[in-house]
């Protein structure tokens, strides 16, 4: 279960919810708000990782063992090395840290048919790696389990972020909220989680159907332009959709998430627009490896240039956050890309504060604003791989749509490129259907994988759409594995019946 994918998650957090509106509006809920807060992770982490992970394809493990063995893995790392602080152990520090994510990207790489981690491992790790700054830059010097656990854990934000700061986080976590305080916290709550629903499930939702889609089937430069468009808004409202929700349910818990977005496409160059777009993750960036990266170099002379430092540190600065993406080509020229437009923006401010070519004023910001935009929409371009060659997934296992009518998905292995494994479908622990895996898609032809023929689909009977909640469940015939993004839960009305 992906959160805040689909309704059925929000149906779900309504038992987390309601309680706590109600705990609050009454006054009681930060006299006991750390312990719920920490019921609801729990609760909230078994539903979202209730599946099974193939780390190889004869090797399943439940997913939410992985993620509690990431956690006492980190806790582990942390408190040793608040115990035994020393300029070895901040090195072993970050680097085991650090592996769990190593591992989940370079694995299927290494050892095709290979899996580790799970979805949002990315996030957490800023995390982790956080406090592990926070400790060595002296910061922080206790680390309570359960409040560290919660950090790393915070529900709302666990798989798409914003990435929080331990310090700032632990503010709140002990913070007690008066029954106004709270007043004032539910009022933003549910004004940002609006914003959520239209950016999400309207504004990108339309894009994605009307536009998006559309576009990405066609050929020609003039639809290659109008796909850099729709590409780079659709992220936009997505991600700020999933952020709005992170940021509005944590504040009901009393968590101030961090902001991720501010009017990024009204930035009038590149630095500024860094300040504005996933905000969260390039501050993460800029503080913890192009500030410490300047400070090293100015502290041991590396470079005799007077800008040499900071245009180095930017390239090795997004070329990791290229790399945080993934592993393939297309992830290290969009974090080179990024680097050259921030030097070369820069080289230009101080060259035109001289010559004064390009002027101030309304129509100069004007023109600013457009350019700033293209060249981060040219970005995504080269960030969504149209640029470089298709590299298949070395697998997919996945059920793409799982409504009241249908449900879709793609089996493919770069092992057995040929093979169209059978899928076995389920609803309420009931099987009822086995599909082949040989329908045509051209989104799969186009991303590599062998003929495109890889796709399945099977139809739903009336039956389902009875106004009850069904589990379907998708497996792999031939080991029964889970395809991800099942089991999961639907619920369809009476009303649609009459449809049929």
């Amino acid at each position: 279960m992906i959160p805040f994918g689909d309704f059925t998650f929000f149906g779900l957090l309504l038992y987390a919810v309601l309680p706590a509106i109600a705990l609050g509006l009454l006054g009681w809920l930060d006299r006991g708000r750390r312990w719920w807060l920490m019921l609801v992770t729990l609760g909230i982490l078994a539903l979202q990782f209730s599946g099974d992970l193939a780390v190889r394809p004869e090797f399943e493990v439940r997913e939410i063992w992985i993620v509690l063995g990431y956690a006492v893995f980190q806790g582990v790392v942390a408190q040793a090395f608040l115990r035994w602080k020393t300029r070895a152990t901040f090195y072993a520090a970050l680097s085991l840290a650090l592996l769990p994510l190593v591992l989940a990207k370079v694995l299927p790489f290494a050892a095709p048919d290979t899996a580790f981690g799970f979805l949002g491992i990315s996030y957490v790790t800023f995390r982790a790696l956080d406090v592990v700054f926070s400790i060595h830059d002296g910061v922080v010097k206790t680390l309570p389990p359960a409040q560290y656990f919660a950090f790393l854990f915070f529900f709302p934000a666990v798989s798409s972020g914003p990435i929080d700061r331990y310090r700032r986080f632990a503010q709140d976590w002990v913070k007690t909220r008066s029954r106004t305080e709270f007043l004032d916290d539910f009022d933003f709550a549910v004004a940002r989680t609006f914003r959520g629903f239209l950016y999400k499930f309207i504004i990108a939702a339309l894009i994605h159907a009307h536009w998006l889609t559309p576009a990405s089937k066609q050929s020609g430069a003039l639809w290659k332009f109008s796909l850099m468009y729709a590409e780079t808004l659709y992220l936009f409202f997505d991600f700020a959709g999933y952020s709005a929700f992170a940021i509005g349910l944590g504040r009901l818990f009393g968590i101030r998430v961090p902001e991720n977005f501010n009017a990024p496409f009204l930035a009038r160059n590149i630095r500024e627009f860094w300040t504005r777009w996933h905000i969260s993750l390039s501050f993460w960036f800029r503080d913890h490896v192009h500030m410490r990266f300047l400070l090293a170099a100015v502290k041991g002379q590396w470079f005799t240039g007077k800008h040499t430092a900071n245009y180095v540190g930017l390239f090795l600065t997004f070329g990791l956050m290229g790399l945080w993406h993934g592993l393939e080509p297309r992830f290290l020229l969009y974090g080179a890309y990024q680097a050259a437009l921030l030097c070369g923006y820069d080289w230009f401010s101080r060259w035109n504060k001289t010559t004064q070519i390009w002027r101030d004023g309304p129509a100069w910001r004007a023109g600013n604003i457009v350019l700033t935009f293209h060249a981060f929409a040219f970005g995504m371009m080269i960030f969504n791989g149209h640029f470089t060659p298709k590299i298949p997934p070395h697998r997919e296992q996945a059920v793409d749509v799982c409504d009241c009518h249908t449900v879709t998905g793609v089996v493919w292995s770069r092992a057995q490129p040929a093979v169209q494994p059978d899928v076995d479908i389920y609803v309420d622990y009931q099987w009822v259907a086995r599909v082949r895996a040989d329908q045509f898609r051209e989104d799969l032809k186009q991303r590599g994988m062998g003929d495109g023929r890889h796709a399945f689909s099977y139809n739903f009977t009336a039956e389902i759409r009875n106004g009850r909640a069904h589990t379907i469940e998708v497996r792999l015939t031939s080991t029964g594995a889970f395809l991800r993004g099942t089991p999961t839960v639907i619920t369809c009305p009476r009303a649609e019946a009459a449809t049929d």
